[in-house]
């Protein structure tokens, strides 16, 4: 197989550092065990985030997210260790990740972690006519 799961997040240098930008991306493939039954879990990932200095390289993102395939863990965890995991990588001003888990139980159930560099001030909302 040519590619393989990795934990290893790559960036780049942000392009336009000076101004205030959002990324978003959609991960409509994450999985990862059930850690109760060992049973699949299957959820959507919506990663928003204003740069700072370095941005989130796309392949190792995807690498990153497979890693988890065989791994048990419960939502509320797993959402919150990719959030600081990429964090760390980045170091963003803001980030937001949303995770949509299909039902398990009847249940369906989100997680929706932050982050906020407490130095960062968001700019205001322009109301257009």
């Amino acid at each position: 197989m040519p590619s393989q799961p990795s934990k290893d997040l790559e960036t780049f240098a942000n392009p336009q550092p000076e101004r205030d930008y959002t990324i978003r991306i959609t991960l409509p493939e994450f999985t990862c065990l059930c850690p109760k039954t060992g049973q699949p879990d299957f959820a959507t990932l919506a990663l928003e985030y204003v740069p700072d200095q370095a941005c989130i390289e796309l392949k190792a993102l995807k690498m990153y997210v497979w890693s988890f395939r065989d791994e048990g863990a419960f939502h509320e965890a797993v959402t919150n260790q990719i959030l600081s995991d990429l964090v760390a990588a980045c170091a963003p001003r803001f980030m937001r990740l949303s995770a949509e888990f299909n039902v398990r139980g009847g249940i369906y159930t989100s997680v929706i972690a932050e982050h906020r560099n407490p130095a960062w001030q968001p700019p205001l909302p322009v109301d257009l006519p």
